[in-house]
């Protein structure tokens, strides 16, 4: 059994220079071609021009020669298995807590596009990254699959092609059903008849963002069941004669097109996670572009999903909560914003220290630190959310709050996610370094580990990863969960442990993983074609449409 490492409490994130990049490098999927339009190449859904920022920095060991596996195991961690899917690889790991794996599935042929998650029945289902002509720029997927305890491959559905695609978050359902992230191309003519306006359109077409059920169509296929679309729900106050025409202040509930308040990429919303809660019946989304997220009713049919109308809150598919950045619905300016390119809002589960509150990774991609807030949603009685006139929603702050003692030592600028543990801990994946941790409500972090497998491999104890064209580590993860050892979906099966996934330190500087490191894009668009290419598998292996007729 590995030894157990331990380092002080004290320390978030040790430090150890790597650069990060222009905010056209946020970027956490492939890239793909499309058009461009002429003028300069801000941060567009991601935040105005490219600037100097902090470093993402990579944890360092206490024990001399450390570079990857297990830093940290205390006994105040929560003792579970902890499955997470390495950003540039095939494989899917489920770890112990001292850092031995004790079950994988390395059948898939496609890099995660982006998440994973173990379903009651032991199946483990992957989102996964196909490669279409145009894509999202960041985030892409357009694949899942499920396999069996066994690596048996027993789902499939494919919906990508150049006008739609899946993309980074999936979320299983009660019914056996999945939700969906999802973007839809429209037109440049199209987004001026919205009423976007021309000058803040960088790009020469938009792919806005949808939300979409998956009823799963065994062993190959999938039907839609459900979809909602950003595009249904827009206000502008530009153009008096459009009927979406309207003060986006008075309108909440609707989805300002300004509401990046600079120069857009084609990636407006930028979606990044979305959540189920099964008792509310309601979705949330994380919309890195709003630098917000989104509550939404799913007791909607789809049809009332596309208006105002309808649904257990009585307003169809239009927003009935918001939170973050009140500025998006001219409710507030910059220095109101609380949360910043945020990932993987999540409510707490019942049962749970803090149960039917909101965790959510705050990247903090301008700011150059990263924090994690748990904020409680303002319900009234019926279980309305409260917002009173001309105010905006709350909280005014979150309640409870992890950041580092040295800001800047945590610091992910993009993908990354957080999760409430049953022991009241947080678990941590900052993303772009492979850095899991967990720390207790007292911000004591209890528990450590660093990824390392990169795309050509595994690194040996010692080595570092190389950067990939975006500037992020090889060994980056989206995202990562933590399961009970009572989950169901462990009943009955193997546990025991076979190993670390690290190469031992006898090997440093023989895999010659070190030294691979892309050529830097010097210029990233959501649509833009930069420098570096990457080499994951697929294609535009779109089906067609998957879309169910009912309304």
């Amino acid at each position: 059994m590995k030894t157990k490492l331990m380092i002080s409490a004290a320390v978030a994130i040790a430090v150890c220079g790597l650069p990060v990049f222009g905010q056209d490098r946020d970027r956490e999927g492939g890239g793909g071609g499309g058009e461009r339009r002429g003028g300069r190449r801000g941060g567009g859904g991601e935040g105005g021009g490219r600037h100097d920022m902090p470093e993402n920095k990579t944890p360092v060991s206490p024990n001399p020669g450390q570079t990857v596996g297990l830093f940290l195991n205390t006994p105040k961690a929560y003792n579970g298995y902890t499955l997470f899917a390495p950003k540039h690889n095939h494989t899917t790991y489920l770890m112990r807590n001292d850092g031995q794996v004790v079950h994988s599935w390395t059948k898939s042929q496609y890099e995660p596009g982006q998440t994973v998650y173990l379903l009651p029945n032991g199946h483990m289902v992957r989102a996964c990254m196909l490669r279409v002509q145009g894509g999202t720029g960041g985030g892409e997927g357009g694949r899942i699959e499920e396999y069996d305890w066994e690596g048996n491959l027993v789902w499939e559905f494919d919906h990508a092609t150049r006008d739609y695609q899946l993309h980074h978050d999936i979320k299983p359902l009660p019914n056996g059903n999945f939700l969906a992230l999802m973007v839809e191309r429209k037109s440049r003519e199209e987004a001026l008849a919205a009423g976007f306006e021309e000058s803040m359109m960088r790009d020469d077409y938009l792919v806005p963002d949808a939300v979409v059920e998956i009823q799963p169509i065994r062993p190959k296929g999938g039907k839609i069941v459900w979809e909602w679309h950003v595009w249904d729900h827009l206000i502008q106050d530009t153009d008096r004669s459009k009927p979406n025409y309207g003060d986006p202040a008075q309108h909440p509930e609707r989805i300002y097109v300004n509401c990046n308040g600079r120069p857009m990429a084609a990636f407006w919303n930028h979606m990044n996670s979305l959540d189920y809660n099964a008792e509310l019946v309601q979705i949330v989304l994380s919309v890195r572009g709003c630098n917000e997220i989104w509550i939404i009713d799913h007791s909607t049919t789809t049809q009332q999903a596309a208006g105002s109308t309808g649904g257990k809150h009585g307003k169809g598919g239009d927003l009935i909560y918001r939170w973050g950045n009140p500025a998006a619905y001219k409710r507030g300016t910059i220095k109101d914003k609380q949360l910043v390119q945020q990932h993987d809002a999540l409510w707490i589960p019942d049962g749970y220290p803090g149960a039917g509150h909101m965790t959510i990774f705050n990247n903090g991609y301008d700011r150059g630190w990263s924090s994690v807030e748990e904020i409680v949603l303002p319900m009234d009685a019926s279980g309305r959310y409260i917002l009173e006139p001309g105010k905006t929603y709350g909280p005014d702050k979150p309640v409870w709050h992890y950041e580092a003692k040295n800001r800047t030592d945590f610091f992910s600028a993009e993908i990354s996610g957080a999760h409430r543990l049953p022991n009241g801990n947080t678990l941590i994946c900052g993303g772009i370094v492979g850095n899991l941790f967990e720390v207790t409500p007292a911000g004591e972090m209890v528990w450590q580990y660093v990824n390392p497998m990169v795309r050509q491999g595994i690194l040996a104890q010692g080595e570092l990863p190389g950067k990939d064209m975006r500037g992020h580590l090889w060994n980056a993860v989206f995202k990562v969960h933590r399961y009970e050892p009572n989950y169901p979906g462990l009943a009955g099966r193997d546990l025991t442990p076979k190993g670390v996934i690290e190469l031992p330190a006898s090997m440093k500087g023989k895999t010659g993983l070190h030294l691979f490191t892309e050529e830097q894009r010097t210029d990233r668009g959501p649509a833009g074609k930069g420098k570096g290419k990457g080499k994951g598998k697929g294609g535009d292996r779109g089906r067609g449409d998957n879309r169910d007729d009912r309304r």
